[in-house]
């Protein structure tokens, strides 16, 4: 399967310390529109590195806004928050966006750390749910330098 680059929002993205940090890229639209019409899609959330630090907890949110900046943005969906267990390597996590909630031009996710000192690096994509049973994720075999 192929994932286009237009639809990653994260690309093993680190993330450390306790509070919340928005995904390195966004879904842009191009226009405020209801994408929930049509096949069912998700947000697949990889686990590349494994949570490290004292009782790390995640937790995502699919969040939309009107503006680039997300200076309103609205929580459409969240998941439940994931304790350390849940978080190894190559764990995945499927957020479905139910119908008719997303209306809004731009798309992120939503990092939520806690725990002590918590870290763990994610890689995350919108994808057709049909796809996600067969998606498996490996680690890179290269190094861009």
């Amino acid at each position: 399967m192929y994932v286009d680059r237009q639809n990653k929002v994260s690309i093993s993205q680190a993330l450390s310390g306790v509070g919340s940090a928005a995904s390195t890229d966004l879904i842009d639209l191009g226009a405020d529109r209801n994408i929930g019409i049509g096949e069912p899609l998700a947000f697949v959330v990889t686990v590349d590195v494994a949570a490290g630090g004292t009782a790390p907890t995640l937790a995502i949110a699919v969040q939309a806004d009107d503006n680039s900046g997300f200076s309103s943005a609205a929580t459409v969906v969240s998941s439940s928050t994931l304790a350390a267990a849940a978080l190894t390597v190559g764990a995945q996590f499927v957020i479905p966006i139910p119908p008719d909630l997303l209306t809004e031009r731009f798309i992120r996710l939503n990092y939520t750390l806690g725990g002590t000192s918590p870290t763990v690096t994610v890689s995350a994509q919108l994808q057709p749910m049909k796809m996600i049973q067969s998606y498996v994720s490996y680690p890179d075999g290269f190094t861009i330098s």
